[in-house]
């Protein structure tokens, strides 16, 4: 196995269930394809100062002098090995998962799909934008953890308060998204939001797109090692179930990505961050990209020039989940996508009692 081109990946931002936490409004992944041998070797080049027993972004990006150091070494990661880092805005996809269980099925139900051509995304990013002024941001804020707490706790109790919340809006505004559960509480969205396994852990989320661009990079098999946080706990047995999936099957996400079973991926691994200098790398990055979506949308300041880190990734290095209001876009990217399959396939194959609480 020594031999076989090995992934390393680290997350940030991960909550469980909770995507309205706060502290962490975004969460993320990178994978870099790169040897311990070569790893050691950046950072030696880069920080041949280190005192520290490994490399920690969150520690490094405290001090000014640092931010030159690390730019350079993202520089020459991102220009000399394989790497694809996935961040998402945690709000925005508790909006999209809304759009999925609490409207899609009601659409389904009477045949129109909202998945061919990205509506549900168009949907999700008008509900995101706009939610918070034309539906007020408290009435808005509630909805959405009456909609996450219904996924979680799937008792009737929890249906009719979500139900509650929906019509406690200003739905009438936007019909067309809240009317299938403030109008007619519909009774196909409600059966979804309580399948089994239904959950709004983003961890799922995250590794599909992350292992579609893998198995894109990767040469022929490969294998993933990871750090032994709590965590990435949850990403291991995911990345598991998809590492035993043998069925012979392939679904078109977008123009660009797919996702084909069986994967060339075959192993993952959990080390000890402190004995492996490529997951140390790992960190770096995703540490780096978190913080910039953070400085970007005024959450936090300090750390890395977004102006400067971001410009260092090429379009397929970069993987990005926010709404937009360029709803033709979204549509030309979507189309012909097999959205609707994709998420039956995957509820009915990898959602499971285990594999959703997380924290």
């Amino acid at each position: 196995m020594t031999g076989m081109e090995c992934f390393r990946i680290d997350e940030s931002g991960y909550t469980g269930f909770d995507l309205l936490n706060r502290d962490q409004c975004f969460q993320g992944a990178t994978a870099i394809a790169i040897t311990n041998e070569d790893a050691g070797r950046l950072i030696e080049k880069h920080f041949p100062n280190l005192q520290a027993a490994e490399l920690k972004y969150r520690t490094l990006s405290r001090r000014q002098s640092n931010h030159p150091r690390l730019l350079a070494l993202q520089r020459e990661l991102l220009t000399n090995y394989k790497c694809v880092t996935y961040v998402c805005d945690k709000r925005y996809l508790l909006v999209l998962m809304f759009v999925d269980y609490a409207v899609e099925p009601f659409y389904h139900e009477r045949g129109f799909d909202l998945y061919g051509d990205g509506r549900n995304y168009a949907m999700a990013s008008l509900l995101s934008m706009v939610g918070p002024t034309l539906l007020g941001k408290e009435i808005f804020d509630g909805l959405l953890a009456a909609f996450q707490f219904a996924v979680k706790a799937k008792t009737q109790d929890a249906l009719q308060e979500l139900v509650s919340a929906a019509r406690r809006t200003k739905w009438r505004e936007i019909p067309e998204i809240l009317g299938p559960l403030a109008q007619y509480a519909a009774p196909e969205c409600l059966d979804a939001i309580v399948t089994p396994g239904v959950n709004t852990d983003a961890a799922l989320v995250v590794l599909q797109s992350l292992i579609s661009r893998m198995e894109v990079m990767a040469d022929g098999p490969y294998r993933v090692e990871h750090d032994q946080s709590k965590n990435l706990l949850t990403y291991h047995e995911l990345i598991q179930r998809f590492i035993d999936h043998d069925m012979d099957i392939e679904f078109r996400q977008t123009q660009i990505t797919s996702m084909k079973f069986p994967l060339k991926l075959t192993e993952v691994a959990q080390v000890d961050s402190k004995l492996s200098h490529a997951v140390q790398l790992a960190d770096v990055t995703i540490g780096a990209a978190i913080e910039a979506a953070n400085n970007l949308t005024g959450l936090r300041s300090g750390g890395l020039d977004p102006d400067a880190l971001l410009p260092l990734y090429r379009d397929d290095q970069f993987i990005h989940l926010v709404p937009t209001v360029d709803f033709e876009e979204q549509r030309r990217f979507r189309e012909g996508t097999q959205a609707a399959e994709m998420i039956n396939y995957f509820a009915a194959n990898f959602f499971g009692p285990s594999s959703g609480e997380g924290i």
